[in-house]
């Protein structure tokens, strides 16, 4: 991180053309903040807080400037002046949430302005109106079942409206939220799409399509505007869609740009090391982006997970009281402390705040997952499986919940949905070999051994990182009689286990050394068999079979047997152990043609 700020502050010292394919987009910095804090501000009249909150924060990154080049307030037509003082009074009701008063108020009004609050007044009305509803009478599994009432009034206004060419860049974002929210996928991308070519610079729009894009191949179809926003988008996206490496390229050419100082592109980096699961540099950088903006919630529960991941109990703690004092109704704040709790296992304390994050805001992601995981937890699947496929609604692309409705099917033995479930979260995350050894278990249940032996083995190839996918492919060798292949198996297991420094943890390793010595006994190598036997020895399950091994081959040595040199068979010496042995590659999701229910 410090090497990418240091390398973005000499960037945005030159503030002149930028190397890279972002390059030219980023050349005029000046320039860049002006319009940025034009749009914070007409967001800002709009009642959108938090794209005026991210236009605001990016704005804040660059380099002040100079008192004479200040951008000008929004031009004020005709039509805004007639509606300014209907406009100034339900503007303030609108900032108390008195959404239906703001909204009579600006009935009649005709400017582009006035007309978008008018109408995202009703909007915001009638999601208020759904969540009151239900948050007493209803738990918040059941939330999903209730709408809002407005949906279908908006849609008819607005598309009329659309027709005629009569929508700004606000108005076609608020028509894609609505169109959206009536499940009409296609037609919102197309109005989003719209709405990032009429106004690129309102994040909203951009962050509402990147929603519904489901896979590389719909991003590259999308006709976008070639602007510099768009550069802000792909990494974004490229994020969503687990492509890792594609992102933080993206994210090091904003910062070279002259962006290092923005706190949003530092927690971005960050959570893109969580999606990789490389706990210590996405650590690094939330502790730095912590000293940076003290009192930022967003992201936290990101950072909270990496905590739980790492049973850094004081640390979560300590997070967990700090933003109780900042601000304990976000939901980012209830999600740490369901996590603090779910660390002690306190798992019926940990899903009341799960729920009590739901109750603030029904469509939070991460609180469906982890709630779902707090269930599988307490044994209640009936309440997992409802809370995935809640977590599934709000986001396709979670593949937490298609892994965890996996693991419930799993528990519940339906292998058949269990595979389908594996095979999707296969597909999301196609190098995570979690997912791969999850679906070569599946296939094994079902006695597809060829898929299975496919899965360990693509499991192995992308890093496994739980290490046991040579071991479950190792067993799966036995199974077929398939000794050699067995052998060498456990003998990559073992160094693999040697080159990391986990020797006495990893519960398996006694049972690769028992299978080795018991292997080159019947090969007649007694010295690789002596020195398997004496491994099996260091461990309380298999120290007895080592020692009548041992007994064995000095018996036969005795008799004068010696070791054979014909047989072909993996020679093992823990000495020549190597670190340099797991291939780590990126691949394709695996193509495999398995019934699904």
């Amino acid at each position: 991180l410090a090497a990418w700020a240091a390398r973005g502050a000499m960037a945005a010292a030159a503030a002149g053309a930028v190397p890279g394919p972002a390059g030219s987009a980023f050349s005029d910095l000046r320039e860049i903040k002006k319009q940025l804090l034009c749009v914070a501000e007409r967001s800002r009249e709009r009642g959108l807080q938090h794209s005026g909150k991210w236009a605001a924060e990016l704005a804040f990154a660059l380099e002040p400037l100079p008192p004479g080049e200040r951008p000008p307030p929004p031009a004020c037509t005709e039509e805004d002046a007639r509606d300014l003082d209907a406009y100034t009074l339900a503007k303030c009701y609108f900032d108390l949430k008195e959404y239906d008063r703001a909204a009579y108020f600006l009935r009649d009004c005709k400017s582009q302005k006035a007309y978008f609050l008018y109408m995202y007044s009703r909007y915001l009305s009638g999601e208020k109106k759904k969540d009151d509803e239900t948050v007493d009478s209803l738990g918040p599994l059941e939330k999903g079942q209730v709408k809002n009432e407005a949906l279908r009034e908006l849609r008819v206004e607005l598309s009329k409206k659309h027709k005629a060419r009569e929508l700004d860049g606000f108005g076609l974002y608020l028509y894609g939220v609505v169109l959206r929210k009536l499940d009409l996928a296609k037609e919102a991308i197309d109005v989003f799409v719209e709405a990032a070519h009429v106004l690129p610079l309102h994040w909203g729009a951009w962050l509402e399509l990147c929603n519904l894009i489901t896979d590389k191949e719909m991003l590259k179809s999308l006709s976008l505007p070639d602007t510099w926003m768009k550069e802000f988008f792909l990494a974004h996206i490229y994020t969503e869609l687990q492509l890792i490496e594609e992102a933080l390229q993206k994210y090091q050419s904003l910062i070279d740009a002259g962006f290092s100082k923005s706190t949003y592109i530092i927690s971005q980096i960050a959570v893109a090391y969580h999606n990789i699961r490389d706990i210590d540099k996405a650590l690094s950088i939330f502790n730095e982006l912590r000293k940076q903006d003290p009192y930022r919630i967003e992201n936290m529960d990101t950072f909270s997970n990496l905590l739980y991941v790492r049973s850094m109990k004081p640390e979560l703690s300590y997070l967990a009281h700090n933003l109780c004092e900042i601000d304990k109704y976000r939901v980012e704040t209830c999600c740490v402390i369901g996590n603090y709790y779910s660390l002690r296992s306190q798992h019926e304390k940990a899903a009341l705040y799960f729920q009590r994050a739901l109750k603030l805001n029904p469509r939070y992601l991460g609180a469906w997952t982890l709630m779902g995981h707090e269930y599988m937890e307490m044994k209640n699947t009936s309440a997992a499986i409802q809370a995935y496929r809640h977590a599934i609604e709000v986001n396709k692309r979670d593949y937490r919940a298609w892994y965890g409705l996996g693991q419930t099917y799993e528990i519940l033995k339906m292998p058949f949905y269990c595979l389908y479930y594996y095979r999707r979260a296969h597909q999301l995350r196609p190098n995570d070999s979690r997912m791969l050894v999850a679906l070569g278990e599946c296939y094994e249940k079902l006695n597809q051994l060829v898929e299975a032996k496919k899965c360990y083995w693509r499991a192995y190839a992308v890093g496994d990182v739980e290490k046991m996918a040579l071991v479950k492919l190792a067993k799966l060798h036995e199974q077929l009689n398939e000794s050699e292949q067995a052998a060498q198996c456990y003998i990559k297991y073992i160094q693999d286990i040697y080159s990391c420094g986990e020797i006495v943890e990893h519960l398996e390793i006694s049972s690769a050394f028992r299978y080795l010595a018991q292997y080159y006994f019947k090969c007649k190598l007694w010295d690789e068999a002596s020195v398997c036997a004496q491994k099996c020895c260091a461990f309380n399950d298999t120290r007895e079979e080592g020692k009548a091994l041992l007994r064995q081959i000095l018996q036969l040595r005795n008799q004068g047997e010696t070791s054979s040199t014909d047989v072909s068979a993996p020679f093992f010496l823990p000495a020549s152990l190597s670190a340099n042995n797991n291939p780590t590659c990126r691949v394709p999701p695996l193509d495999l043609s398995s019934p699904t229910p």
